[in-house]
């Protein structure tokens, strides 16, 4: 349904979006996910044709955005990270033009008003100027307008933005409700509606896609670069004589040691699990207790951590040569 192709974005010497490819099929859920200036409000401007790409190539519904920004707008909901709400209207006039403004009359116009005002669950402020509006129940406002001539895409920055915690869930499901039959884009800087919402992410740092899949495969990954820790009542020399002998074990140290227990952690390339194997059978011939062994537990945030600084890190190493190429080209 959406597919970027090799997608950069330049502002003078700034590269927003850095040769950016993904997909995203009918009736799924695309998480972004990145820091504040990643490019991730960039890729939807230019999905939404509100930017004009400096390369690369967009296509919705097979449509490209360059060449056919009309008809890709006609297939689009957008809710921008600034709400395009006009402060002097009521909610129900302002629902009304945008449904007017996209084609909407009649009967068909009323079944949409009513679907959208009891999806997003704004039925009491219908008389209300929207400057009287909480940030809430603006977004909420927003998000109606978005879906109000029922696209088949939907691109939604920062949606659940000043919303409180029983909103949040109540949009939340209306998401998974809407990815029954329509394809849907979100950004968020909260993991939790990452995880929450969807399981297919992309995460963007720098302009660049760093990471792009399934968040269970992502957070095996992560998993794999965690330190493992141990606590074994056993002397620390020998302790550390036998890890480090272990293949594959690296950076062991020790974290402390008090009456006989020694606490350990180590990094282990590759699987751990032989590792954790070997450790607990050295313990076994040498007559040592093991009191703890294993990694800490992986969450969403420590997956996007690891993985946007090990993307810094990557940066950094691959800039110099880059700098030399650009000043004797």
């Amino acid at each position: 349904m959406i597919r970027v192709e090799n997608l950069s974005k330049e502002y003078g010497p700034v590269r927003a979006l850095d040769d950016v490819s993904f997909e995203v099929g009918r009736q799924q859920i695309l998480g972004f996910l990145g820091p504040n200036g990643a490019g991730k409000s960039t890729a939807m401007k230019i999905i939404t044709t509100y930017l004009a790409p400096t390369s690369g190539k967009v296509l919705v519904d097979g449509i490209d955005v360059t060449e056919d920004p009309i008809a890709v707008r006609r297939r689009i909901g957008y809710l921008p990270e600034t709400n395009p709400l006009y402060m002097d209207m009521r909610v129900d006039e302002y629902l009304r033009f945008c449904g007017q403004a996209r084609g909407l009359r009649g009967e068909e116009l009323r079944r949409r008003f009513d679907f959208v005002v009891e999806a997003t669950r704004i039925g009491h402020m219908l008389k209300k100027e929207i400057n009287q509006l909480s940030k809430g129940f603006k977004q909420r406002t927003g998000l109606a307008q978005a879906l109000i001539h029922d696209p088949p895409v939907l691109i939604l920055d920062e949606p659940t933005s000043g919303l409180d915690p029983l909103q949040i869930i109540e949009i939340r499901k209306l998401i998974q409700d809407l990815a029954r039959e329509k394809t849907i884009i979100f950004s968020t800087h909260i993991l939790s509606e990452i995880s929450s919402t969807t399981n297919n992410v992309i995460i963007i740092n720098q302009g660049k896609a760093i990471a792009r899949g399934q968040i269970n495969e992502l957070t095996r990954d992560a998993y794999r670069e965690l330190p493992v820790r141990a606590s074994l009542v056993a002397p620390r020399d020998a302790v550390e004589a036998q890890l480090q002998q272990i293949s594959g074990v690296d950076h062991v140290s020790v974290l402390g040691e008090s009456d006989g227990q020694v606490s350990v952690e180590f990094r282990v390339q590759g699987d751990i699990g032989p590792a954790q194997r070997a450790v607990g059978e050295a313990a076994l011939a040498n007559g040592w207790t093991v009191l703890e062994l294993g990694t800490p537990e992986v969450t969403l945030e420590d997956v996007f951590i690891a993985i946007v600084q090990n993307s810094d890190k990557a940066k950094i190493h691959d800039g110099q040569p880059a700098a030399a190429e650009v000043t004797h080209g």
